[in-house]
């Protein structure tokens, strides 16, 4: 819709620029004023200009493509510089034949006729109306050679003015007033297009939108979890802003916790700035208060190591560090004992070299095993020798809801059981443990078992 827009609105601005052009071409001759003729030669080049910005417009609305990935959004900016030439051209043209008729001897009859008058206030109200429609929509599609254009039409105004302040002079009996409002319109034209030239060369050489980086990188802070903003950087494409964040997260952190900062930085951005396009990279930092037991998991998980059960303790000038490390149960133990070493190793590398490690290596959780339910009188006999495993006076009460399935390394069995909810966690777990235990040594046929304990009113799984 904004496309469509823009191009109507260029197509009406190549039309005003033709007729205008055609109108001041007519009376400049008729009355012979430099003036006039000099806003024709100036509606002139607007014609060509207005023409190169449709097509401009046209472009920059492609999308991006393999040579163009950032869009063809510049387009315009250049369509805007071929603009400002264009009005430096015209000021040097105007300046060079003014400055003859004020130092030549001959002097150039002008008539300031009801034509000159008429078509110089209608070209104002053209102008007028025309730079202000163009400037609502530049603004509205945020669209480089349609401002240039209301730039351009709004310093024809002023001209047509000096022009108008010129024909007024003459009626008044001062015929070189002619020559001097030709000069002064074409100083305001190089005014103008000094300021085209600035704007779009900033845009082509990528600095920044005033402002933007500083709010972009406001909005980044206030996201949960966001330690810094070190770096963000903003550049302008067309109606595009394309933005490069650097976001600075614990490192503790798992990846779908960074996933969701990278979203939640994106989405905070794009309800401020909706025709932006957000690129968000997070940088994994260590901070001040990162507690040991994190440092630990931080360097597993960095060597992809599954560590649970991790215990450290401060004794006298020196710390203890014990953990679980899970390794494929398939492995061998020397092969096991080297990746052991290598946690080891990371570990005191990190923490000291004083530090003591101690790995208590287990075969890992059975992964993609495929497995079929047991039969009925199996799981009974299971369900019935867990039940006789539990103490009456323990902490852990009526075994249920017994599952068995049979696998081609033996049979997986998971259970329920009561607790007290009042118990520690440690106490149930350390219950759970020594049940499972125990019911492992009397079934040679169970590779695994799981328990569940939950207090008595909790609702089934």
């Amino acid at each position: 819709m904004h496309q469509h827009h823009k191009e109507r609105v260029a197509l009406v601005s190549i039309l005003a620029s033709g007729g205008l052009t055609l109108a001041k071409v007519a009376v400049g001759l008729m009355t012979g004023s430099l003036a006039i003729l000099s806003e024709a030669a100036h509606s002139g080049l607007d014609f060509a200009a207005t023409v190169i910005t449709y097509f401009a417009v046209r472009i920059s609305g492609k999308p991006a493509d393999e040579e163009h990935q950032y869009g063809h959004g510049k387009f315009e900016n250049i369509a805007a510089l071929a603009e400002t030439a264009i009005l430096f051209l015209l000021s040097g043209i105007i300046i060079w034949e003014g400055a003859k008729r004020l130092l030549g001897a001959e002097v150039h009859a002008v008539e300031a006729n009801v034509w000159a008058f008429g078509v110089i206030i209608v070209s104002i109200v053209v102008d007028f109306f025309r730079a202000r429609a163009l400037r609502k929509v530049a603004k509205e599609t945020s669209s480089q050679a349609l401002e240039a254009d209301a730039l351009h039409f709004s310093s024809d105004m002023w001209s047509s003015l000096a022009a108008l302040a010129g024909l007024c002079m003459i009626a008044l009996g001062y015929p070189m007033a002619d020559s001097i409002a030709a000069i002064a319109i074409a100083v305001l034209i190089c005014v103008a297009g000094w300021r085209l030239a600035r704007s779009n060369v900033d845009t082509l050489t990528d600095i920044a939108p005033p402002g933007v980086a500083e709010e972009m990188k406001a909005i980044a802070r206030k996201i949960p979890n966001v330690v810094s903003i070190p770096r963000l950087r903003v550049r302008k494409v067309g109606a595009r802003t394309f933005a490069d964040v650097d976001a600075e997260v614990s490192r503790t952190l798992p990846l779908d916790r960074v996933a969701g900062i990278k979203s939640g930085i994106k989405n905070a951005i794009l309800n401020k700035f909706p025709d932006a396009e957000v690129n968000v990279v997070t940088e994994a930092r260590a901070l001040d208060d990162e507690s040991i037991m994190e440092q630990i998991m931080v360097i597993a998980r960095n060597q992809g190591r599954a560590v649970h059960h991790v215990t450290v303790h401060q004794i006298e000038n020196r710390l203890s560090v014990s953990l679980d490390l899970e390794v494929d149960g398939i492995l061998s133990l020397g092969e096991a004992h080297e990746i052991a070493s290598e946690l080891e190793n990371a570990i005191r590398v990190a923490l000291g070299g004083n530090v003591e490690v101690e790995t208590h290596i287990e075969p890992m959780q059975m992964d993609d095993v495929k497995g079929t339910d047991a039969p009925a009188a199996l799981r009974e006999e299971i369900s019935k020798a867990l039940r006789d495993l539990v103490k009456k006076d323990g902490v852990l009460k009526k075994v249920h809801s017994v599952r068995a399935r049979e696998t081609p390394r033996g049979l997986v069995v998971n259970f329920h059981c009561y607790a007290d909810p009042s118990l520690s966690v440690e106490t149930v777990h350390r219950a759970v443990d020594e049940l499972e235990h125990d019911f492992l040594a009397t079934r040679t046929d169970v590779h695994r078992a799981i328990g569940h304990a939950e207090p008595p009113m909790a609702k089934p799984h």
